[in-house]
């Protein structure tokens, strides 16, 4: 008896969980206007942003129902209800079909559809449209009148670029969607929509170019996607932890970004976007290591400029790794590699610190850490003023009262330097939290310590797998095509190929033969003058330049090309 009572008060419990709405998904529309109007009464409770305006015209009776903290009041007044209202002067037909063909003659809305379900029409209504209901009508019509408050487009916060567009993400997922749009104005760009979670019903869109992704890894993100059954999803880290093929591994495996110039390179590349409604960051997959240490200025540059640039940020992420780690095993296990001053330097600053290396070094560590995330959560008035007294004086203060010796202060001040020159922030958290085991490690045992770590962390990173792609690509698998831009960065008349798993479908980026002519003999002499020096002098120099076996005679009035 008590095992069907639990029963049944399970099923009472899974009946009214979920966020569902009331009813059965599949009922319809009745025909009786009275009897719609209670329904979406009893949907919405005492909502007191529901409106329900009833209208009378000549033999028929309307129903307009909207969310008007969703909606544009603007456009409901001057677009439906003045149109509602024109209608009293004329006959009306009195066949349904006549009367909607009439309703889309007269209403300036641009995007009208009609609807039977009420599940579609509650959401519908929780989308930000209006419904027009009719007495007799077996469906009603949803008029697109969203309108609520957004956020401006800026500049984005988390991925500053110096040269580069100043736009990013916004909250709005229209506006996002522009902002790709405007950028990328192919008809092969797609967009599909899609709602997750039971009570938020958050909007969710995959952006992609039609023949560049794969259609393998697009069908499984639609399938990943499709399985989610959560109660909301208020940002795209709801999804990612979904989706991604790893769960416990640390590093992040999807990309993420807040600059629509960002996402559009890397759709031009084959892969596929992510946007989450309420959120400025979207998932771009496959992901990759390479990809994450990549930033936009580096294809704004000069090609020269951005190798460098690059090489100092790939030596930053090892710094940043493994600094504290290599100074904890140098100074408890490996002295002799230090140069004798400054091991005599360094052991004259710990004399008066209590404790071994790895634990000073766990103790900075966290407490940088924890200054960090004090510094995030902090208002911007009183972050600085935090940070200042957080580095210079409690830092000064520890090293006088022997608390932690000056080496120490500076090898985490540089690993904290060098941890800020990662481009996106979840591998730049990824790298922090990675730097506490390897500390303990070279603390044990010392430079052995750290190359456990090390291998045991690349074999994790070699067999990860990303949608089907490599994590580690093009290191390994070595391709060497991505070679071309993975720390070093060649010009892009010489990118020839999209990077090679992701673009597979169409490989071919750039024509060939753009190389710029860098020699005398490679250039031709009248149309080079006549960008430079205009058309006469163009002119003029053709007839005169005439090099003979790559040898130029000086004479009177020629004109060194």
């Amino acid at each position: 008896m008590r095992a069907l009572l639990r029963l049944w008060r399970w099923l009472g419990r899974k009946k009214t969980s979920g966020g569902q709405l009331p009813g059965d998904d599949s009922r319809a529309v009745n025909h009786r206007l009275e009897v719609n109007i209670a329904y979406i009464k009893k949907a919405f409770g005492r909502s007191e942003d529901l409106v329900i305006r009833e209208i009378e015209l000549p033999g028929r009776k309307l129903a307009l129902v909207y969310v008007e903290t969703l909606i544009d009041r603007d456009v409901v007044q001057r677009d439906i209800l003045r149109s509602l209202l024109a209608l009293q002067t004329i006959p009306l037909p009195e066949d349904e079909a006549g009367f909607n063909r009439l309703l889309r003659a007269r209403l300036t809305i641009g995007d009208l559809q009609e609807e039977q379900l009420w599940s579609k029409i509650i959401t519908g209504l929780l989308d930000g449209k209006a419904v027009l209901i009719g007495e007799g009508f077996s469906r009603c019509l949803l008029l697109s009148v969203e309108g609520w408050e957004k956020r401006p487009v800026e500049e984005p916060v988390n991925e500053v670029s110096i040269r580069g567009p100043r736009e990013g993400f916004a909250e709005n997922l229209p506006t996002n969607i522009s902002l790709i749009r405007r950028r990328l104005r192919a008809p092969e760009l797609r967009f599909e929509t899609m709602n997750l979670g039971r009570r938020t019903h958050t909007k969710v869109v995959i952006c992609y170019l039609e023949g560049l992704a794969l259609p393998g890894v697009l069908e499984e993100l639609r399938r990943r996607l499709e399985r989610i059954d959560i109660d909301g999803v208020l940002e795209s880290g709801y999804i990612e932890e979904l989706i991604e093929d790893a769960p416990f591994s640390p590093v992040p495996q999807l990309n993420r970004t807040e600059r629509p110039d960002k996402l559009v390179a890397d759709l031009l590349e084959g892969r596929i976007g992510v946007l989450t409604d309420g959120t400025p960051f979207a998932l771009v997959l496959p992901g990759s290591l390479v990809s994450q240490l990549h930033a936009p200025d580096d294809y704004y540059e000069r090609w020269p400029l951005s190798m460098g640039i690059r090489l100092f940020r790939f030596f930053g992420l090892f710094i940043a790794l493994l600094l504290p780690s290599v100074y904890v095993a140098w100074t408890s296990y490996h002295q002799e590699m230090i140069p004798t001053p400054l091991a005599i330097s360094i052991a004259a600053q710990r004399e008066l610190v209590p404790y071994p290396a790895v634990v000073e070094a766990l103790i900075m560590q966290v407490l940088f850490e924890i200054l960090i995330e004090a510094g995030i959560r902090l208002p911007r008035a009183i972050g600085t003023a935090i940070s200042i007294v957080g580095a210079l004086v409690i830092g000064e203060a520890a090293v006088r009262a022997g608390l932690m010796s000056a080496a120490m202060v500076i090898v985490i001040s540089a690993t904290a330097i060098a941890s800020f020159t990662i481009p996106t922030f979840g591998l730049s958290q990824a790298v922090r939290m990675l730097r506490l085991p390897m500390i303990f490690l070279a603390g044990v045992l010392g430079l052995l310590g750290i190359f456990a770590g090390l291998m045991a962390l690349l074999i994790h990173l070699v067999s990860l797998r990303n949608f089907g792609e490599p994590y580690l690509s093009p290191l390994a698998p070595f391709i060497w095509e991505g070679h071309k831009d993975l720390v070093e960065r060649v010009p892009w008349w010489a990118m020839h190929w999209r990077p090679v798993l992701p673009g597979r479908q169409d490989l071919r980026r750039i024509k060939p033969g753009l190389r710029p002519s860098t020699t005398a003999r490679e250039r031709k002499p009248g149309e080079e003058l006549e960008t430079y020096l205009g058309e006469e002098a163009g002119k003029s120099i053709t007839t005169v330049t005439t090099p003979k076996k790559g040898r130029k005679k000086r004479k009177k009035g020629w004109i060194k090309i």
